[in-house]
């Protein structure tokens, strides 16, 4: 039952995109550049500065500026998996000028550490930009060289691995590596961090034995050979990695379309003219050579939803996070 949800919501994902690919192919530029809203935009961050959502608004602001003609100011607000963010965001001005860049962990910690406190009704949910599978990483040097390395220690261990990634249990990246545990038949300890940098470090110091996080934000430490890649949650293998295998090519088997998802949303009541606007500007700026070269790079996959289809969707995708909480025993 599980699988048949989540593939269900992965189909719509691809018709929705599809469809927004087929509109936004018509955008009138002009129209886009005029009519966005007057004055700096704040784009606020969930994350520290360094992570993979991090990377990608700061790559598109390079091409997002000259397309609406004015500044895109990034505010990293990382603390309480979303909750500081989300609480800007909340608080803003319904006029375009506040936004900011959720990520699956939005939805799951709307389920879980964040229930009661924010629901998708709280926010215009304007564009989706981004999928993303998660990847597991050691440091280079490290007796573990694939997932069946990992698994052992994990055995050999009672399951004393520290596992680290962003936000607390029940995050998107917390799931992922629950779905591997029972792949595997193992546990691990997960380690909770507010950015991909403090991952790394982490890492990189001895205090974690592994890292999670999504390549756009460690390609640089695996081009200099600092990390080694273990397995990717994913259908696929990551283009910007291609020697490292998915959990599926390792024999461990575990649901492929839970992927990270990154979008921009903004505060509830944003006129659903001005929210049409943003989404083909920003779509219109993802087009650009240089945000290709970095989205190929980082392997991530674009998605092209407006306002309408990604409303549809992060209501859907709740509903496929709330199953998989589900199963992973966070929530009843």
């Amino acid at each position: 039952m599980l699988s048949k949800t989540v593939k269900s919501a992965r189909r719509c994902l691809g018709a929705t995109t599809l469809a927004a690919v087929t509109m936004f192919c018509g955008v009138d530029v002009a129209r886009a550049e005029s009519n966005w809203p007057s004055g700096p935009v704040n784009m606020v961050m969930h994350t520290a500065a360094g992570g993979s959502a991090d990377v990608f608004i700061r790559t598109l602001a390079k091409t997002l500026e000259p397309e609406i003609g004015q500044k895109v100011i990034v505010i990293n607000a990382p603390g309480g998996g979303g909750a500081a963010q989300m609480t800007r965001v909340l608080s803003a001005k319904p006029d375009g000028l506040t936004l900011g860049v959720n990520t699956l962990s939005h939805f799951t910690s709307m389920l879980t550490n964040l229930k009661g406190t924010y629901a998708i009704d709280d926010f215009s949910w304007i564009a989706s930009t981004q999928e993303d599978a998660i990847l597991l990483f050691v440091k280079s040097g490290s007796d573990m060289k694939n997932l069946n390395d990992l698994v052992a220690l994990a055995k050999a261990n009672n399951g004393q691995v520290n596992v680290g990634g962003f936000g607390p249990a029940g995050s998107m990246q917390s799931i992922g590596i629950t779905m591997l545990e029972k792949a595997a038949g193992v546990k691990f300890n997960w380690i909770a961090f507010n950015s991909t940098p403090d991952i790394v470090a982490a890492l990189l110091g001895g205090h974690i034995d592994v890292g999670v996080s999504n390549l756009g934000a460690v390609s640089s430490f695996f081009d200099a050979s600092r990390l080694v890649g273990l397995g990717v949650l994913g259908e696929e293998r990551l283009t910007g990695l291609p020697d490292v295998p998915t959990f599926g090519e390792q024999g461990y088997q575990v649901d492929t379309s839970w992927l990270q998802v990154r979008g921009v949303f903004g505060p509830a009541d944003i006129p659903k003219q001005t929210q049409q606007k943003i989404a083909d500007a920003i779509h219109k700026a993802m087009r650009s050579e240089e945000y290709q070269n970095y989205a190929r790079n980082a392997g991530v996959v674009d998605s092209w939803m407006g306002p309408k289809e990604y409303t549809d969707f992060v209501k859907r995708v709740t509903d496929v996070a709330q199953t998989q909480l589900k199963a992973a025993g966070y929530i009843q």
